[in-house]
């Protein structure tokens, strides 16, 4: 009998303990199903773009405008931009830029000032590659506007930060979407009186070779006056990143002449600047 009473409560034991087994297993099947499902969003979310943002921070007297900014004017074709000449007649995307409240983004003293702001967080030759990459799209956009490498980020027009940009929410969705890069900017009245602005390009860690230099030759363009993004992946200017990024295209230059045809108060004498109002 004992022996009997034995064996049951073993057999008992035994059925909790599978019982359990198999509850644990469940339990753990599903939470990495669900765990699956959210990752699966998360990625289908995840979009490697190029955001524009504009900077608009009403407690810096840098990001403000006078009350009266110079009037909208074009500025002379730079030469090498003046030189440029589409033989393939590829067309642009002007259409796509966003003219906002000084007119056009362009710039009128050359050459720009670009300071790449060397990483800290990596090894030397981590940074030396980031480094080189960055450069080597900045020399590629050179080719068509003036442009100068500086040491110090208080002289620079354009500075470049290897850093990762914030999350964004979109409009649609509630969950935040990772960005690769972000570009923004914001006006200032210069020395010599002058109506001017400055970008911050920021730059994800996680971009490395081609991938880091299409970013970095995709936010030089809006930097350059390029505000808005192309819907033909073979931009450089395209609104997202592709597996096989395309170098600066005919449609890109195309574009950044018309823009630099276009009026902008930017680069004008400014009449009154005691008084300045927030950009909205």
């Amino acid at each position: 009998m004992t022996n009997n009473s034995t064996s049951s409560t073993q057999h008992c034991t035994l059925k909790n303990t599978i019982r359990k087994t198999v509850f644990w297993q469940r339990l753990m099947t599903s939470l990495a199903l669900a765990m699956s499902i959210a990752l699966l969003i998360i990625l289908t979310n995840f979009q490697s773009s190029a955001i524009l943002v504009t900077s608009s921070s009403s407690s810096s007297s840098s990001s403000t405008l006078p009350t009266s900014p110079p009037s909208p004017k074009p500025h002379p074709l730079p030469p090498t931009l003046a030189q440029w000449q589409d033989s393939t007649n590829s067309g642009d995307y002007f259409s796509q830029v966003t003219q906002i409240q000084v007119g056009y983004l362009v710039w009128s003293q050359f050459p720009v000032r670009v300071y790449v702001e060397p990483p800290q967080a990596v090894n030397t030759k981590q940074a030396e590659q980031w480094v080189n990459s960055v450069l080597q799209a900045v020399q590629e956009w050179n080719v068509y506007l003036p442009l100068a490498i500086v040491e110090q980020p208080t002289d620079a027009d354009i500075t470049i930060v290897r850093k990762a940009p914030p999350l964004q929410t979109s409009p649609n969705s509630k969950i935040p979407r990772a960005r690769s890069a972000q570009t923004t900017y914001e006006f200032y009245v210069s020395k010599n009186n002058l109506l001017s602005h400055r970008f911050t390009i920021l730059l994800s860690p996680s971009q490395t070779g081609q991938y880091l230099l299409a970013a970095t030759r995709h936010e030089f363009g809006h930097a350059l006056g390029i505000w808005g993004h192309s819907p033909l992946p073979s931009d450089a200017l395209y609104f997202s990143q592709v597996r096989n990024p395309p170098p600066i295209s005919p449609r890109d230059l195309n574009t950044l002449k018309r823009v630099y045809e276009q009026p902008t108060s930017l680069g004008w004498s400014v009449q009154e600047k005691s008084v300045s109002i927030p950009l909205k």
